[in-house]
């Protein structure tokens, strides 16, 4: 069984202080989660994805992967239109590493290429900044740094739903979140088929959930 943590411990976020993990609220600021999703976008989750959102006018940022993209322009477009950020995920799903630096590297390129040409709306999907996260979380130090050389944030999570995980209940799924989300917590979910079942059990008492205790749900843009 494959060790993760959905709960990433402060020591982790302080030793590898130059990803993103969270954000930095004070206790005048309106209570916010940032939701976001990874491996999109697929045909019919992405969608369903974005219905469950607009149900609680929430904003999350979708982490795409290139030829996710070049597959499903249609459903990439919605997620732009539909007012959310778009993040690079590789073109491929690469691990970090367990890949060479400047194929990495260029695997990116490829799918910033697809980011691009395939948004149709003339809105900006991000701003000057883009936004990087790791397949699996998985990045060696050089590989980021030269994304932030190239003005990328690598925006990792505090909180993981294990969605994937099809050896857990959507019981679980859900408690991950629940009992591990806190005022601007960056949390990671899959618009995936592999996690569908998990994430369409999980989201929308998330969603509820949240709202009800006076939470809004924003993406992540280039001034946060």
């Amino acid at each position: 069984m494959p060790f993760y943590l959905t709960k990433i411990p402060t020591i982790i976020q302080r030793i590898f202080k130059n990803y993103i993990w969270s954000f930095p609220f004070s206790k005048n600021d309106q209570k916010t989660i940032y939701l976001t999703f990874d491996d999109g976008p697929t045909e019919g989750i992405t969608e369903w994805t974005l219905n469950e959102l607009k149900k609680y006018n929430a904003k999350a940022t979708f982490f795409c992967i290139g030829k996710n993209i070049e597959n499903h322009p249609g459903i990439y477009q919605r997620i732009i239109t539909d007012g959310h950020s778009i993040g690079n995920h590789t073109h491929n799903h690469l691990n970090g590493w367990k890949s060479s630096n400047i194929p990495y590297l260029k695997n990116i390129e490829l799918a910033d290429k697809a980011i691009q040409k395939f948004n149709k709306s003339n809105l900006k999907t991000i701003n000057s900044e883009q936004l990087f996260r790791p397949p699996y979380g998985k990045i060696k130090p050089l590989q980021a740094s030269k994304l932030r050389e190239n003005g990328y944030k690598i925006i990792m999570w505090d909180v993981l739903s294990a969605d994937f995980d099809q050896k857990i209940t959507v019981e679980k799924c859900l408690k991950n979140v629940i009992e591990n989300t806190k005022n601007s917590s960056i949390v990671v979910f899959h618009d995936s088929i592999k996690a569908s079942e998990n994430l369409k059990y999980t989201l929308p008492k998330v969603l509820g959930y949240f709202s009800n205790k006076g939470y809004v749900f924003k993406r992540i843009a280039q001034q946060d």
